[in-house]
């Protein structure tokens, strides 16, 4: 493998080596977009591993096409999505390092302006978790 395409990307962080990770891992959650080709392959067409996005409306859908089309899930054995937030939840808690049984977990968004706003709302609500700016991260005087 050649190390310069990790090593000159500008995503590279030179500082991180050597930092010591809970359960040595570095990304807790990442959306990849799978597509089936014709040739049966699956092939990444995406990958935010920094900001991974898009299961907001994946559940959104979910929900409204149970409503609508109840019999559907009955028929095919659709998997349920149900627990996903409750997940999630349990996923992000599991890596933090306070010793309380619920930790503080919050969802940073950059605001109501942001294309990705219903996500954040969305995900932080179904997760029982506050939503946050950077702003609110800031103590008072």
């Amino acid at each position: 493998m050649d190390e310069s395409l990790i090593l000159n990307s500008s995503a590279y962080k030179k500082y991180c080596i050597g930092m010591k990770l809970k359960f040595n891992v570095w990304a807790q959650i990442c959306g990849s977009d799978l597509i089936k080709a014709e040739d049966g392959k699956f092939y990444v067409l995406e990958d935010n591993l920094r900001v991974p996005s898009g299961v907001s409306y994946m559940l959104e859908n979910r929900m409204i096409m149970k409503k609508v089309f109840p019999e559907l899930f009955l028929q095919y054995g659709v998997t349920s999505i149900d627990a996903y937030p409750t997940k999630l939840y349990e996923n992000l808690a599991s890596f933090s390092y306070s010793r309380s049984k619920k930790p503080e977990i919050v969802l940073l968004t950059p605001g109501v302006l942001n294309s990705a706003y219903f996500e954040h709302s969305f995900l932080a609500q179904q997760m029982g978790i506050d939503l946050v700016e950077g702003r609110d991260l800031i103590r008072g005087k």
